[in-house]
């Protein structure tokens, strides 16, 4: 990469921390090109490339008088990691909405993929449900095997916009979880219930009672990470 190039990408990055942490506001005027050049000790081509990766992420608007902060909900799905990023704690409204969408987009894959599974597909389905159904080691052995249902879930349902959305969410989302070493507690009697619901819907195919299932462990998985992350929160709470 050129080294014009790195320079950009890094005052782009400094600029994107800057109005996520508002900074600059939504309608503000950036600095111009000549002060942010100055402010950068970079040429003035570089602070433009740097204005166009933050366009390009939708977080400003290049225009005739300056460059502009654009409302957060126009930005690109790009910018959900370095929000999540933000301080020691991640934001419980953010951890939230993840989930939820996460939980979401799987109940989705899981009412298509019992439509149009075929025989095989739902006996290796079954399995994967009853040896979950027998897991007795925990949270930490758990979750692998219900991410490799949902993924195969996904396989069957090949719905390529939800596998799209799913993927650059997985990236952003669990990279920061897993730097933050979140390890939450998940409520058993809830992953229970949705188990058994999960179970008794793949003979008769019903998709709207898997949905239902997925849903209801997402709820509680939702629930347990934001219990994890509170002590956190409070530490950024105090320090601000």
């Amino acid at each position: 990469m050129p080294a014009g190039s790195t320079l950009s990408h890094e005052i782009a990055e400094i600029l994107r921390g800057e109005i996520l942490d508002q900074r600059y506001r939504e309608g503000d005027r950036l600095p111009s090109e000549r002060a942010m050049a100055a402010r950068f000790n970079a040429s003035r081509g570089a602070i433009r490339e740097a204005f166009s990766q933050l366009e390009q992420l939708g977080i400003i608007a290049v225009l005739p008088g300056g460059a502009r902060v654009r409302a957060l909900s126009s930005a690109s799905i790009s910018v959900l990691g370095p929000l999540m990023a933000r301080g020691v704690s991640p934001d419980l409204v953010l951890v939230r909405q993840f989930l939820q969408t996460f939980g979401s987009l799987a109940a989705q894959n899981a009412r298509e993929a019992l439509a149009c599974a075929d025989a095989a597909q739902m006996n290796c389905i079954r399995e994967m449900v009853v040896d979950l159904d027998r897991e007795e080691g925990g949270f930490s052995v758990a979750i692998p095997k219900w991410q490799r249902l949902l993924e195969y879930l996904a396989t069957i349902a090949d719905n390529l916009v939800i596998q799209l959305i799913t993927n650059d969410l997985k990236a952003q989302f669990v990279a920061q979880m897993t730097a933050l070493t979140i390890q939450p507690q998940i409520d058993k009697q809830a992953v229970a219930q949705a188990l058994m619901e999960l179970r008794e819907s793949v003979p008769d195919r019903n998709g709207d009672r898997a949905a239902a299932a997925i849903t209801a462990f997402f709820d509680a998985l939702t629930e347990s990470v934001v219990d994890a992350c509170l002590p956190r929160h409070a530490q950024r709470a105090r320090a601000s």
